[in-house]
C-alpha cells in the first residue's frame, strides 16, 4: 500500500531527482516550452509553480531562494524580469500540460509543458475575436435597426473624406 507517498521518485535517487527538476525548470524558464514525459511534467509543475509565485515579489531574499533551487543566475534573471511581469495578475496555474501522444521507442506518454501566458494560441490577446452569430428568422426588425446607424456613419464620413481632396 502507498499510504501518504506523494512523491513520484521517477526511478531516481534524491540528488538525481533534484538535479533533474532544477535542469528542467531552467529549460522551461529559458525556452517557455519543453517536451517531456507526462510523469516528469507533472512533477515539474509542482516544482516550478512555487518558484514563479515567489518571483512576483522581487526581493533579495526571494531571488536567493529561487537561485538555491535553480542554480542558474540567467534563469533567475529571466524569471524575475520577463515571466513575473506577465503573470503578475494571475493567481496561480502558471503552466499548461498538453498531451502529444506516445514515444516511439518505449511507448512513454509524451507531453508539452509551457507557460500559459506565452502561448498566443490560447491567450485572449492572441486569439481572434469570434463573430457573433444570430439566429435566423424573426430578426428582420433588429437587422433594419442595425443598418440605419451604419448608413448614417457612412454618409457622415463621405463628405469629410471629399473635403481634403477638393482643397
Amino acid at each position: 500500500m502507498r499510504h501518504a507517498k506523494r512523491i513520484n521518485h521517477l526511478g531516481r535517487t534524491d540528488a538525481h531527482r533534484k538535479a533533474l527538476m532544477s535542469n528542467m525548470a531552467t529549460s522551461l524558464i529559458m525556452h517557455k516550452r519543453i517536451s517531456t514525459t507526462l510523469a516528469k511534467a507533472k512533477e515539474l509543475r509542482k516544482f516550478v509553480e512555487p518558484l514563479v509565485t515567489r518571483s512576483k515579489h522581487d526581493t533579495t531574499h526571494s531571488r536567493r531562494m529561487v537561485f538555491s533551487e535553480l542554480q542558474n543566475k540567467y534563469a533567475v534573471t529571466e524569471l524575475f524580469r520577463e515571466i513575473s511581469q506577465k503573470i503578475s495578475d494571475r493567481p496561480g496555474g502558471y503552466t499548461r500540460i498538453l498531451k502529444t501522444g506516445f514515444r516511439k521507442g518505449d511507448n512513454a506518454e509524451m507531453c508539452i509543458i509551457e507557460f500559459v501566458d506565452y502561448n498566443e494560441t490560447y491567450t485572449s490577446e492572441g486569439a481572434k475575436k469570434k463573430t457573433t452569430r444570430t439566429r435566423r428568422g424573426s430578426g428582420k426588425k433588429a437587422a433594419k435597426a442595425e443598418e440605419t446607424p451604419v448608413a448614417e456613419a457612412v454618409v457622415e464620413e463621405t463628405p469629410a473624406a471629399e473635403a481634403p481632396a477638393a482643397e
